[in-house]
């Protein structure tokens, strides 16, 4: 199929033929493409014939990097260099346009193997914010798959689409600007991820959305949110629940000073996973063994407490002061 696409920097329109087989080893026009200068900056492009990427080190013409083979270096029109190669999923995602805070590459791409993603699956997001999860997910399902991305705000909606179009993954995203309280615009999806500030509330249309058996996350940045969240899946009958984060600590590649790098990227949300099931399922029998434990716990010392209180109530009306014991045969 052929799919025009809006370039990121002159505005102009190319024709990618995305059925077309590609060459692996040189910059085509229409690939995304990435300068990476010798200070660590990225800059992330799709090539066309009369597009040119201004840089702190001078324009760079797209016609002069068109052809060269993947990895190479290349100049500016002013004598600096850069390395041509081809982005990662992370290098995509960090360059987008933000209009609110994107969900961290680390937590993703943890995100997508989680819920199992693949060519062909379909999956809904809500909300899409700047698109930074929704580039994941699609970058997962394609060509085959469908992502169905739900936002309530029109400004950041539109911030999400311009970044869509731009990387030439909007064949591969149903977008919608709706509030979706009033239910998903899909149904019988293998995957449900919400990133809104209370899921718990919408766990009923989470279960209208997805197939039997299907996979559901969230990303909380609060305990108290997450605690309501779980609550929820009790209510709504969701089994297989776990709740994980991510931390991720880089280190200086010197050989010479090895050692971590002095910035950690800590805290960024709580990752919680979880199943549908059956309505009709005991949802006792499916708690976590940590939870049966516990609650096991709790209810024998609640009969405790019961029998404690029982003997106190006795004794406070002038019954006997021990229980009645079996007399011997």
């Amino acid at each position: 199929m052929s799919e025009h696409f809006p370039l990121s920097e002159a505005g102009d329109l190319v024709d990618v033929d995305l059925a077309a087989p590609q060459d692996r080893r040189h910059a085509q026009a229409g690939d995304l493409a990435m300068l990476f200068t010798s200070d660590y900056k990225r800059y992330v492009v799709r090539l066309h014939q009369q597009g040119v990427t201004h840089t702190h080190l001078g324009a760079f013409w797209h016609s002069a990097l068109i052809g060269r083979i993947w990895g190479a270096t290349v100049q500016s029109q002013i004598g600096h260099q850069a390395m041509l190669l081809q982005p990662s999923l992370t290098d995509v995602m960090k360059s987008l346009k933000r209009g609110t805070q994107i969900i961290y590459p680390k937590d993703a791409a943890y995100i997508v193997h989680r819920l199992s993603l693949h060519a062909g699956s379909r999956v809904i997001e809500a909300g899409t914010g700047s698109g930074g999860l929704t580039t994941a997910l699609a970058w997962a399902v394609m060509p085959s798959g469908i992502v169905f991305t739900h936002e309530v705000r029109p400004d950041i909606h539109q911030v999400a689409r311009d970044n869509l179009a731009r990387l030439g993954l909007s064949p591969f995203v149903k977008m919608f600007l709706s509030d979706i309280k009033d239910g998903f615009k899909a149904t019988d999806v293998d995957a449900v991820f919400l990133d809104v500030r209370e899921p718990w509330r919408y766990l009923p249309q989470v279960r209208a959305a997805l197939r039997p058996g299907g996979a559901f996350a969230s990303l909380l940045p609060t305990a108290n949110q997450v605690i309501e969240l779980l609550r929820g899946f009790d209510e709504h009958h969701f089994a297989d629940v776990s709740v994980e984060e991510l931390i991720l600590r880089r280190y200086k590649a010197t050989p010479d000073r090895f050692r971590p790098d002095d910035n950690l990227i800590g805290h960024t949300g709580y990752l919680i996973f979880a199943r549908c099931i059956d309505p009709g399922e005991d949802m006792a029998r499916w708690q976590r063994p940590e939870r049966q434990r516990y609650e096991a716990r709790m209810q024998t010392r609640a009969e405790i407490e019961a029998q404690a209180q029982r003997r106190a109530d006795e004794m406070a009306a002038g019954g006997k002061k021990y229980p009645k014991l079996p007399l011997p045969d």
